[in-house]
């Protein structure tokens, strides 16, 4: 029974879901602001797509590899739309950003840690007061992704771009490799080259 459980945990890995306990960290108030005016910004989302056709391109590609997860594709397409949007304001990959939230809460909306951390990227309630609004919802879709970008795009520039140290300030375990590895191998499921979508069915529409 035991070697039989060894030789299935690998497979069982990209199930578990790793819940972020992202930790309050005293910042300066020039930094909180620039924080608080990234969340605050309500303008109504325009396309962060290029053009149409790579927006087709993208989503033909990341669509079906949702499917089992989100079975509904209208909602489906417009996770995806928002996590490319939120993230490309960020500067960050949107692949990426699919790979953590594979990791944090396997694509589950409502999902809740222990810890208290909520939604698709596992925010952390205390970030409500002290970037954003007592009444923002971290179960709201885009409001959850645009406090997940924006939390970890400030870890990168905290930690000057090293992506390892960002992630594990991101799950809060910050100087362990389990979760920043976890983030990375997902990352390589989502890994996406236009060239190699060209001339696939165009279904989505963007």
């Amino acid at each position: 029974m035991r070697r039989l459980i060894a030789l299935l945990l690998p497979c069982l890995v990209p199930a578990l879901v790793w819940a972020g306990t992202q930790q309050y960290e005293p910042m300066s108030a020039s930094v909180q602001a620039a924080l608080s005016g990234a969340i605050a910004d309500r303008k109504p989302p325009a396309s962060s797509f290029k053009d149409y056709s790579e927006a087709v391109d993208w989503l033909s590609a990341m669509s079906p590899r949702l499917a089992r997860r989100i079975p509904d594709q209208e909602y489906r397409l417009e996770l995806l739309r928002a996590i490319h949007y939120e993230a490309t304001r960020a500067g960050l990959d949107p692949q990426l950003v699919l790979g953590l939230i594979q990791v944090e809460s396997g694509f589950r909306k409502y999902a809740v840690s222990s810890a208290g951390a909520r939604g698709y990227m596992q925010v952390m309630p205390f970030w409500l007061k002290l970037i954003g609004q007592p009444d923002d919802n971290l179960f709201h879709m885009r409001t959850n992704l645009r406090y997940g970008c924006t939390i970890l795009r400030h870890y990168l520039d905290i930690e000057k771009g090293d992506l390892f140290r960002a992630l594990g300030r991101y799950n809060g375990s910050l100087g362990q490799s389990g979760y920043p590895n976890l983030v990375r191998g997902a990352w390589n499921q989502w890994r996406y080259e236009r060239q190699l979508a060209m001339g696939e069915p165009a279904s989505p529409k963007p």
